[in-house]
């Protein structure tokens, strides 16, 4: 039998007020393997952009860097084998769209980019942020507003509307990501203005860090927008106590599908992810995942991202 996991994506209001989240209507998810996914037309306009060797070969070989699982965005069906998601269905629109059949390969997050960096994947989906020190590497095409936000357990006082109230607590967060970033610069920040240090926590998998989180031994857990509103929903003890950009303060991030630099790819995928925009069926997929309010208008290549710091 199919298993229906109960989905919600908290409604949050203006990032950065440590306003709490307000409940979705709940959505049923499939989580079986047979997804019976969103589809697209074949894009000939956007096929035509893709490189010969890539457009014969047929098939889009897809870096999906959520490890052992990131609900919603990237994670396994029923079968532990099957990988679905709302970073899956969007790779697989996009494939579809430029007359690829897609070949999802799992990885660490670390590895992923091991992976581009070696053309061993022609295109990362895993709710990757723009970043400018990422562009000195890779192009990217973007395809969805990045939001990111701190949870803590249910109940306290804490809450997070900028860097200096992170002063002092032990907080998680996934290596390597640009909410690690973030969260070292606001660090270095605080200490050179002689407030506390606070102390940074990786964990490998999302049960070890909810774990310490249940337990005290992490004040907070910071991460992406859709997997923590997820995980408040669905645990019933815990809450969101701030909400961010992904770019930090000034700039709002994107999420973007990304590729090793001057591959010849990333202007196949801006083309097929603005088609799937144009015929609506990026918006289904969105929807089928409560993100509709991470949706953007049109994809672009290499916008400004979270700025490098000295």
């Amino acid at each position: 039998m199919k298993r229906l996991l109960v989905l919600s994506l908290a409604l949050l209001t203006l990032a950065g007020c440590g306003a709490q989240a307000t409940a979705a209507s709940d959505t049923g998810v499939n989580t079986s393997a047979e997804q019976n996914r969103v589809t697209t037309a074949r894009n000939d306009a956007a096929a035509a952009l893709l490189p010969a060797k890539i457009r014969d070969r047929g098939t889009l070989v897809v870096g999906a860097g959520f490890g052992s699982g990131s609900v919603p965005l990237g994670f396994y069906a029923d079968d532990n084998k099957t990988p679905i998601g709302l970073e899956v269905d969007i790779a697989y629109l996009v494939a579809e769209a430029l007359g690829l059949k897609p070949e999802v390969q799992v990885t660490s997050w670390e590895n992923l980019f091991v992976g581009l960096d070696s053309a061993k994947y022609d295109v990362g989906f895993s709710n990757i942020t723009v970043t400018e020190k990422r562009k000195q590497k890779y192009d990217f095409a973007t395809y969805r507003k990045d939001d990111i936000a701190f949870e803590a357990k249910k109940g306290g006082t804490w809450r997070v509307t900028s860097g200096k109230d992170i002063a002092g607590k032990t907080i998680a967060v996934g290596s390597g990501t640009n909410q690690e970033k973030i969260l070292v610069d606001w660090n270095e920040a605080n200490v050179k203005a002689g407030l506390p240090a606070a102390t940074i926590k990786y964990f490998q998998k999302n049960t070890d860090t909810y774990l310490a989180l249940s337990s005290g031994r992490i004040d907070g857990y910071f991460g992406p927008n859709p997997s923590i509103a997820y995980h408040v929903k669905t645990s019933g003890d815990t809450e969101t106590i701030g909400k961010f950009s992904g770019a930090g303060l000034t700039l709002q991030g994107l999420i973007a599908a990304t590729t090793k630099k001057d591959s010849g790819l990333v202007q196949a995928y801006q083309a097929a992810i603005d088609g799937v925009i144009a015929d609506g069926s990026y918006a289904k997929v969105l929807e089928r995942w409560n993100v509709s309010t991470e949706a953007v208008g049109k994809s672009e290549i290499n916008p400004p991202g979270l700025p490098l710091t000295s």
